[in-house]
């Protein structure tokens, strides 16, 4: 019976969560979490965890959270034997020095068929931009922005068109978590050869702000619905209502499209509790 690899995950949000527990119960759990350091958050700045540190906390796996991945943290890194790192929305760039720690490299979960949609917000905006056919790539990582060779891609369909980020997210992770259970023996076992990726054909994305959540409806129905799909976990969507000279921000939290039009379903006018609309 071969041992288990000595893995190290980086990854701090919720969906990075999600792969975690598919690493897990397919018997690759991570001897280390790398993740971002507690931050503030809420109304009274409590000194929160991330997801990634709570489950690794819970399932009683060792915890590293440097504020800089830099030759401080590369030493305390380089003082195990790794065969692998995974990284997923980890929230930092890793300078090639740490991304070759590993005796086979560090590999990336990326949301988007690449070369496309390369970037922070690959999920958004492949919503955003009405793409019909969303997947996942896994890479070898390198110093560049999504830049590096492919070891696999797959499509992920959408429980319905168009998802929200939230349900696009979670397909895509089904799909993911799969697909990197399979990847990784055969890779540890040099079976797989990276397929470096067709750069010419690159597409990149942003990050997005609270600014580019404000719907105008007296624009076109579907792409209001297409931003209020996108942007359902961040940055969220609204409008404004004017009366007696006074402006109301009012946040949209579910709507839907009906013979061509967009139908507000709920939101949260500013002050207020969630209500219909």
């Amino acid at each position: 019976m071969k041992q288990s690899p000595n893995i190290a995950f980086f990854g701090t949000p919720e969906p990075a969560v999600e792969i975690l527990e598919k690493l897990h119960e397919a018997g690759f759990t991570p001897s280390l979490i790398v993740t971002n350091p507690d931050k503030p958050q809420g109304r009274n700045l409590i000194l929160t965890p991330s997801p990634v540190k709570v489950w690794a906390e819970e399932h009683d796996i060792d915890l590293f959270q440097p504020e800089k991945l830099d030759a401080e943290a590369e030493e305390v890194l380089k003082e195990t034997d790794w065969n692998l790192f995974i990284v997923v929305a980890y929230g930092k760039i890793i300078p090639q020095n740490i991304l070759d720690i590993p005796r086979r490299g560090s590999l990336n979960v990326h949301y988007s068929l690449l070369p496309k949609f390369r970037g922070a917000s690959p999920i958004e905006s492949q919503i955003l931009a009405d793409d019909r056919n969303p997947g996942i790539s896994i890479m070898l990582l390198d110093a560049k922005m999504d830049h590096g060779p492919l070891l696999a891609t797959a499509s992920v369909s959408a429980p319905s068109w168009p998802p929200t980020a939230t349900e696009l997210r979670q397909a895509s992770n089904e799909v993911a978590g799969k697909l990197l259970v399979e990847l990784i023996p055969q890779w540890l076992d040099e079976k797989i050869q990276p397929k470096e990726q067709d750069h010419a054909q690159a597409t990149f994305t942003r990050k997005f702000t609270k600014a580019d959540g404000l719907i105008d409806l007296s624009a076109d129905a579907y792409q209001n619905f297409l931003k209020i799909q996108a942007f359902s976990e961040w940055p969220g969507t609204y409008f404004f209502t004017e009366k007696n000279g006074a402006k109301t921000r009012v946040i949209i939290k579910k709507a839907t499209l009906r013979d061509g039009f967009l139908k507000i379903l709920r939101v949260i006018p500013e002050g207020k509790k969630e209500m219909d609309y």
